[in-house]
């Protein structure tokens, strides 16, 4: 029964330290991903200190990872959908 444990889609023990081997660098990266969190949220108090609004960086972040004509068509739908509720 232990070798049907060990036994992976390469089979036998070398499947297990494969796993182990990957489980530990999504493990580092998680760790990884969690400063990189930590630092952009001391970049955005830094902002907020500065006096710039953390929110609206975050939708220029964001804005800026979008395609020109994926822009133009988002804007394009929101102001549709505004003029719809009487908002503009």
């Amino acid at each position: 029964m232990a070798d049907e444990r060990n036994e992976g889609m390469g089979g036998g023990q070398v499947a297990a330290d494969e796993l182990r081997l990957l489980i530990e660098r999504a493990e580092r990266l998680e760790e990884e991903k969690k400063g990189i969190a930590d630092d952009i949220k001391d970049v955005m108090a830094e902002a907020k200190g500065r006096g710039y609004d953390p929110k609206a960086i975050r939708q220029i972040l964001r804005i800026r990872k979008q395609k020109r004509e994926e822009y133009q068509e988002e804007q394009s739908i929101l102001e549709v959908y505004m003029q719809a509720l009487g908002m503009l």
